[in-house]
């Protein structure tokens, strides 16, 4: 079994059939999509069934399923013209012509999405969420919890229960939208023996994410501008291993720039579902 991690889609549907296709993540494997299904690109209830459709598929929150959910349900935290600045025409398009059954089962399922989750390989464990982190708090929790961070030691030691349980804790607004704090500062989970917790998230573009992140194992792009997976923060402190994963490959940015990017966990393994012209 195999662990695949995506995120970022914004409703580019033939992309994300094609990511798919590429990898052809087997029926044992375990796919996680760390939100931002929706807005902005033109199928976003389409990406929504095919995600859904996949074996063993693991969805999490992302700040527009969020700003969705805030308008429809009136929450009184986002309004419908922000969310329209965002995106939220193709969505809410999509959306209207549901039937009432449909309609009301998938608000209903997208209110349950989590905000975070831990993915576990053969090697290492990984911290999922949309956005990031406040890595401050988190290893204060672990503190308390027994597990000492300080000098280089990273997380290596906290078990999965510790892991869920410090996510718990952290503020859903930093799981939804925090960038330059995120990208700006080491978790401190892996150690200087390079072992320990990486955290995998979308939500920065990688086009984008040079104005918040350095150590970047690559530039954001490749040879023809187009966003790809950013590993970043190795340095000697993290024996030489990304303590942080971009993989929001710029779908929001729509043709030329914009991917769908796809990881194998297990290995790096990484494909991408290019955005055409139109989409």
């Amino acid at each position: 079994m195999a662990i695949y991690v995506m995120s970022d889609i914004h409703g580019h549907v033939r992309a994300l059939e094609e990511v798919l296709d590429l990898a052809s993540p087997g029926d044992d494997d375990e796919v996680y999509v760390l939100g931002d299904m929706v807005d902005r690109g033109p199928a976003p209830v389409d990406v929504i069934r095919r995600v859904r459709s996949l074996p063993n598929v693991h969805v999490l929150m992302g700040n527009h399923e969020m700003m969705l959910l805030d308008v429809l349900l009136d929450t009184g935290e986002m309004d419908g013209f922000t969310w329209a600045l965002n995106g939220g025409f193709a969505t809410a398009t999509g959306l209207d012509v549901l039937d009432r059954d449909e309609y009301a089962e998938l608000i209903d399922w997208m209110r349950g999405l989590p905000l975070f989750a831990v993915a576990e390989t053969e090697s290492r464990r990984y911290i999922l969420t949309h956005a990031g982190i406040d890595a401050m708090e988190a290893r204060g929790y672990l503190a308390t919890a027994g597990v000492d961070t300080s000098e280089g030691r990273g997380a290596a030691d906290a078990t999965e229960e510790q892991l869920l349980d410090m996510m718990s804790r952290q503020l859903p607004e930093t799981l939804l939208w925090t960038r330059e704090e995120f990208w700006g500062q080491p978790t401190g989970f892996v150690g200087k023996d390079g072992t320990g917790p990486v955290v995998v998230v979308g939500h920065t573009p990688s086009i984008v994410l040079s104005r918040y992140a350095d150590r970047m194992a690559n530039e954001g792009v490749n040879e023809d501008g187009r966003g790809i997976v950013v590993p970043v923060g190795a340095c000697d402190a993290t024996g030489g291993v990304a303590d942080r994963i971009d993989i929001d490959c710029s779908a929001a940015a729509g043709a030329p720039r914009g991917r769908v990017g796809l990881v194998r966990l297990d290995d790096g393994a990484v494909w991408y579902g290019t955005i055409k012209d139109g989409e």
